[in-house]
């Protein structure tokens, strides 16, 4: 707020002094900036409370923040901005890896939802602290860029700050930790990329192992080969080229829950599912060869956006009113039966009597669809979306082998089956209880997204925290070569790496030293940068031999969001928080009594005690 010649306040031409006051010691420090002439500038810190104001002839200081505002400032801020974020780390800790634990989240309404996956954890936590809030944007953002790896960056963040603490306590500076950080981090992001494996974009089997090792480490591990090969199928249907480039758009991939039958049960459906029923009881529930029809446009009769008022004299004219309607409407049916389609899909209503028209012409009809599932059925089917049953003409219709109502449960859907070369699929997940089919849905994103990773970049590396004690070894050879404070910095961050496979190790109830030793031993040797922890085994072993890999970019986004995420909190040396409690009348001036015109409140009238 001041600076050291006090030139904020040049036009007090004064000399300015700083007094500094608690509420356990009395004693003040002056210390003198120019030549005194009697002028004091006052701060008073309080533990609850911050001041800031000037001495007026009356000894009446002039408050700046208000009444409950609260300041913490250098080794105070860092340390609880830190301790913050580590408390959020050691929360979801333990969900790493296969053998991770499970959370139970109970909502204020009493809504629960069991998981153990890092970005679902990290959203229905009621964080208020506004360090470890950004240590929820950090699993936030790791989720929407790669879609999995949500703890391990949260793990790492955690480990960073925890290692940079000790740092501080050895008067490392915080701008050469953050230096240092961006540095390791550099050359984290460049023996990565040396380290990568290549693929092919079309290569099922190394696509159904990313998958199964992202599913391995949830809920869905009993049933994680069958939902890794629905992923990997799915990805596999919807990719495209564009620019030399594949793209896979996981908005294309539908997934449906519903609960009964078991995860087994699960299906890929090379079409769309809609949760919706045939509109007419006496329309056909299966259409084989089916010809569709997608309508954006009510069918019925519209009506006027003004008032409109009609004088019928006879009733011919009332009879010819309402014939003139049906005409309309039957018109409507007729378009859409010359045009050859036998099902339609509508996003808007459809009157009755066009139902019964349809019906009548074994058209089987389907109404307000989402717009939604209706781009996804132009995907899939290869239909056009219309605005108009004007427009309704054979070129403008989809396919598919197979249209049918399906009851599941006490819900019925309508499966299109079999469409020509989809480019937007289903997968309908099925699970024994409601907790099971979120969590399958849950895991199954997750695959959906690493397989996408796959195919995009086609890199991939091992898992099991091989990667991670790999990159730790180089940096510390990198950390020697740059030398000075900064080399601190870099050993710091490649321990912080070595913190995945250590809870790894302590999650599957391993000893974590023996498996650092271990695990330092095999790196320090040629040809073994691919050894991890192997929890089945609860031994150190080669992790792409055991078939453990995951797509590149997902460790490349660990890195890039956990390291910006701790140098932002450690360049944090002053925390002034305004949030103090609502005054409902003007502030009481120091030393007591009422504001002035208040008055005084003369005593309580009788039978107000």
């Amino acid at each position: 707020m001041f600076s050291s010649t006090g030139s904020e306040f040049s036009s007090l031409n004064a000399s300015l002094r700083v007094k500094v006051f608690t509420e356990s010691d009395s004693r003040f420090v002056d210390e003198v900036l120019g030549p005194n002439d009697g002028t004091d500038l006052c701060i008073s810190t309080h533990i609850h409370r911050l001041e800031f104001g000037a001495l007026s002839e009356g000894n009446i200081p002039v408050l700046i923040l208000k009444e409950g505002a609260s300041r913490s400032r250098g080794r105070d801020a860092q340390r609880n901005n830190i301790l913050a974020a580590k408390v959020v780390t050691e929360t979801i800790r333990t969900t790493l890896g296969p053998e991770g634990m499970d959370k139970m989240l109970v909502a204020g309404m009493g809504d629960v939802v069991i998981t153990n996956d890092g970005a679902t954890i990290m959203k229905e936590l009621d964080v208020q602290h506004p360090a470890a809030k950004m240590l929820v944007e950090v699993a936030k953002s790791q989720d929407n860029e790669v879609g999995d790896g949500t703890t391990t960056a949260v793990v790492l963040a955690g480990e960073l700050l925890s290692k940079a603490e000790r740092l501080l306590d050895q008067e490392v500076h915080p701008t050469i930790i953050v230096d240092g950080y961006k540095k390791a981090s550099e050359k984290a992001l460049e023996i990565l990329n040396g380290l990568a494996i290549p693929i092919q974009a079309d290569d099922e089997t190394a696509l159904k192992r990313i998958a199964v090792t992202s599913m391995e480490t949830k809920a869905t591990v009993g049933t994680s080969s069958h939902l890794a090969s629905l992923a990997t199928k799915a990805i596999s249907q919807i990719v495209e080229e564009r620019d030399g480039k594949k793209i896979a758009d996981i908005d294309r991939v539908k997934v449906l829950k519903k609960k009964g039958e078991s995860m087994d049960q699960s299906e890929l459906v090379k079409g769309i599912v809609v949760d919706k029923e045939v509109s007419h009881p006496q329309m056909p529930k299966v259409v084989k060869g089916a010809k569709i029809a997608l309508l954006n446009a009510k069918l019925e009769i519209e009506k006027t956006e003004f008032d409109a008022k009609i004088n019928i004299n006879s009733p011919d004219q009332i009879k010819s009113f309402l014939d003139e309607e049906e005409t309309m409407l039957r018109e409507m049916s007729e378009k859409i039966s010359k045009s050859g389609a036998n099902v339609v899909f509508c996003e808007k209503g459809i009157d009755d009597l066009v139902l019964h028209f349809l019906s009548k012409k074994n058209i089987m009809a389907i109404k307000n669809i989402s717009s939604n599932d209706m781009e996804k059925l132009a995907k899939a089917t290869g239909a056009t979306i219309l605005a108009s049953t004007k427009d309704v003409s054979q070129d403008a219709l989809g396919e598919a082998k197979l249209v049918e109502e399906v009851k599941i449960g006490d819900d019925k859907l309508v499966y299109v089956r079999d469409c020509k070369d989809p480019r937007a699929v289903t997968v309908v997940i099925r699970g024994g209880s409601e907790h099971v089919v979120d969590e399958a849905e849950r895991s199954f994103h997750d695959a959906l997204c690493v397989v996408r990773n796959a195919v995009e970049d086609q890199k991939i590396v091992a898992g099991g925290g091989a990667p991670e004690a790999e990159t730790a070894k180089q940096l510390r050879e990198y950390a020697v070569k740059v030398g000075g404070r900064e080399q601190l910095a870099i050993e710091a961050y490649a321990e912080a790496l070595e913190a995945i496979p250590l809870t790894l190790a302590e999650n599957a109830g391993l000893d974590p030293i023996d498996i650092m030793v271990e695990l330092r031993s095999k790196h320090s040797e040629p040809d073994h940068k691919w050894y991890g922890v192997q929890v089945k085994t609860g031994k150190i072993a080669d992790m792409l031999a055991d078939n453990v890999v995951e797509p590149l970019r997902v460790k490349l986004q660990v890195v890039k969001s956990a390291t910006e995420a701790a140098s932002m909190l450690l360049r944090i040396d002053d925390v002034v928080s305004s949030k103090g409690a609502k005054e409902s009348g003007p502030p009481m001036p120091p030393g007591g009594g009422m504001p002035g015109g208040m008055g005084g409140m003369g005593g309580m009238p009788p039978g107000m005690m």
